[in-house]
């Protein structure tokens, strides 16, 4: 009877769990009211935090990304005394980076041109984060995910809808004036698909997959079925546990249905990864899974949490609308660190967190060093851009840590901090990202095959039927005369080339990867799929004033393929980046490349060890409620504690939550003459 008892009371624990993570999920706070309005109202509606009955406290955050600023300028706006210390000593922003020109850099031939290290898009369906940009004043248009005809949609004059957010309790929240002339351009699917050696346009494999999934050896049904069917049919199982079909169109349960049955899918499949999901649950085929993974970029995640690729099919999908900072998403956390020029530090990497718990009765590390008369956070921090100056002390009241759990795992924490608390910093997995940028003199992509003859001809006469003809790329055009004939045809036509001879001498040893031609693209945005060491690639959606060329995004990879990029030097990952581009598009591009580019890996990023939290299977119900929750003085933040892991409306939404604990929260420390004592 007591192995059953036990037993029984496991289960009963596990369901509770289950229980509070949906509720996490979702956003359901106490009386069950929608927490999503309360961080809308307190962020974008008034802008502050409201009142509160403990006077004003000081409050160090730790950590200037999009969280530490927000939350900073909540709290500063409040009346509070805010310090925020950031390791960087040159930036905001912490995972939203632009590769721009700035006083100290010009990452690209062209000044006026940039691209994104980090977040580059925005869904309909975070509101908190569209908001913001539009109560900044920062403009926003739309991000083609899929790539579009260019002489649809009603144009750049006719100004953005408001964002909506329609809350389970039947309200519908707007910001922003209504619309009604926009009007989205029609999608074109021009893209390519290739894997196998097999090449077709996006909108040519929705309408007859067979082509490319027969290479996957793919039989039956499967062969007949886009891959992104394949997935979203095996996902309809775990849909009917909170919602159900109503005139062709998924509608949520009622209420506490609704809350249970996404508590039993957390209790269902959480100890799944996705790759064992679509084996095990959907029952799809090994070469099925393969090709899943291949054209869906899920290959390298597919060891991951069930739930991230989950969550993530409606996050970047087809259907869904996705938005952009015009001038770079670096705007974004600039524009709020405009209200935050005295209170950031730069510089000023965290390497010891002492606090005083008030909740401890015992002292079982024989710290002594601080107590409730004293203050209740010291942080210890040492100078990143001066290595001899002497580490500081920094004191406060309260803290709010918002660096990513994979850095925090380098500091020392005294005393230390609950059992979970460290089994979540020490074991959440944080998966690595890497993009390689490619800048070019013009905007071939978008090239009719009309315009590649244009364009090849004024180049140099003959170069266009050079190319057509397929003539041997090694042993130089012959038939036609270069303006810089000993540069080759490697950026021949850009003027001041800033192809590097590293750069000739690694791309002459590399063996050519397809035909000199492959049809022209003839895409605007959008990107393109292939199981070559590139992966994903995209194309800008829109141009840049003043400028005939435009920065590709010619690789971005997670996981295990990023780990392969990130053991390259940086001109080495340009070249074979372009090599692997030339096989999609044909050997033809590299005569407008610049021989400029940038690349980020986050894994070896010294600031945020890693592109983002994203669980193994069992993190979520082992340890994500321990997460955010405080350690004494000590609060939380950033979208490791939230569970829209990689986005940053999650990391806007942990930011309002541990601003609005931390305004309330009553001080540890006792305001006296003697205060200044304490003081950084």
């Amino acid at each position: 009877m007591t192995d059953i008892s036990q037993e029984n009371s496991a289960i009963r624990a596990r369901w509770q769990t289950c229980l509070k993570l949906a509720r996490e999920l979702l956003l359901v706070g106490p009386d069950d009211k929608d927490l999503k309005l309360g961080y809308l109202h307190t962020l974008i509606d008034t802008g502050h935090l409201g009142p509160t009955r403990h006077p004003r406290k000081k409050i160090l955050v730790i950590g200037a990304g999009i969280t530490g600023l927000v939350t900073g300028r909540l709290l500063k706006d409040a009346g509070h005394d805010v310090t925020v210390l950031e390791a960087n000593a040159g930036r905001v922003g912490g995972r939203i980076k632009t590769f721009r020109t700035t006083e100290h850099q010009q990452p690209f031939a062209d000044p006026a041109q940039y691209a994104e290290a980090g977040a580059m898009r925005l869904p309909d369906f975070h509101p908190l984060v569209l908001a913001l940009v539009d109560k900044l004043g920062l403009g926003r248009r739309q991000f083609y995910n899929v790539d579009v005809d260019p002489s649809t949609g009603s144009g750049p004059d006719v100004p953005v809808p408001p964002v909506t957010y329609t809350s389970f309790t039947g309200r519908t929240w707007t910001y922003g004036d209504d619309s009604p002339d926009f009007r989205e351009p029609d999608k074109r699917g021009n893209s390519w698909i290739r894997a196998n050696r097999v090449q077709v346009r996006r909108a040519d494999y929705t309408t007859g997959p067979e082509r490319i999934n027969e290479e996957f050896h793919l039989t039956d049904d499967e062969v007949r079925a886009p891959v992104v069917k394949m997935v979203d049919d095996a996902l309809e199982s775990v849909r009917d546990y909170y919602s159900d079909i109503v005139d062709g169109k998924r509608v949520n349960k009622p209420f506490d249905e609704w809350v249970e049955g996404w508590a039993r899918v957390i209790r269902d499949f959480d100890g799944y990864s996705m790759g064992g999901f679509l084996r095990d649950h959907a029952g799809l085929s090994d070469e099925a899974i393969e090709a899943v993974g291949t054209l869906e970029n899920m290959s390298s995640r597919l060891h991951l949490s069930f739930f991230h690729s989950f969550l993530s099919r409606s996050d970047i999908n087809p259907a869904v609308r996705y938005w952009e900072i015009p001038g770079g998403s670096w705007r974004l956390p600039h524009a709020l660190h405009q209200g935050l020029r005295d209170e950031v530090r730069f510089g000023q990497r965290m390497i010891r967190l002492e606090y005083h718990d008030p909740s401890r009765d015992t002292d079982p590390e024989g710290t002594g060093a601080v107590g409730p008369d004293g203050w209740g956070v010291a942080v210890q921090t040492v100078a990143e851009d001066d290595p001899q100056a002497p580490p500081r002390l920094w004191t406060a009241d309260l803290a709010i840590v918002t660096i990513p759990f994979s850095a925090l795992r380098f500091v020392e924490i005294v005393p230390s901090m609950s059992y979970k608390k460290r089994r979540a910093i020490i074991e959440t997995h944080y998966d690595q990202a890497t993009k390689v940028l490619l800048e070019f003199s013009h905007r071939w992509w978008e090239f009719t095959e009309d315009d590649w003859r244009s364009e090849l001809e004024n180049i140099a006469p003959g170069l266009y039927e050079y190319y057509r003809l397929g003539a041997d790329a090694d042993a130089g055009p012959t038939r036609v005369t270069l303006p810089q004939p000993e540069a080759g045809l490697l950026g021949a036509a850009v003027k001041d080339s800033g192809v590097t001879e590293e750069m000739r001498r690694l791309n002459s040893t590399l063996p050519l990867r397809g035909p000199a031609v492959r049809p022209a693209t003839h895409c605007f945005g959008g990107g393109s799929a292939a199981d070559n060491p590139n992966r994903f690639m995209y194309y800008p959606s829109h141009r840049v004033e003043g400028s005939t060329g435009g920065v590709v995004l010619a690789s971005y990879c997670w996981s295990d393929d990023a780990a392969r990029w990130d053991a390259m030097p940086d001109a080495e990952r340009y070249v074979y980046a372009l090599r692997n581009l030339q096989a999609l598009h044909g050997r033809r591009i590299e005569v407008f490349f610049s021989g400029r580019g940038a690349t980020q890996s986050w894994a070896r990023d010294p600031y945020a060890f890693g592109e983002a939290a994203i669980y193994t299977a069992h993190q979520m119900t082992s340890f994500h409620l321990d997460v955010s929750r405080p350690e004494g003085p000590v609060h939380f933040a950033g979208e490791h504690t939230s569970l829209k892991h990689a986005w940053i409306e999650g990391a806007l939404e942990s930011a309002v939550r541990a601003a609005v604990a931390v305004h309330q929260a009553p001080p540890v420390t006792t305001p006296g003459p003697d205060r200044k004592e304490y003081a950084s």
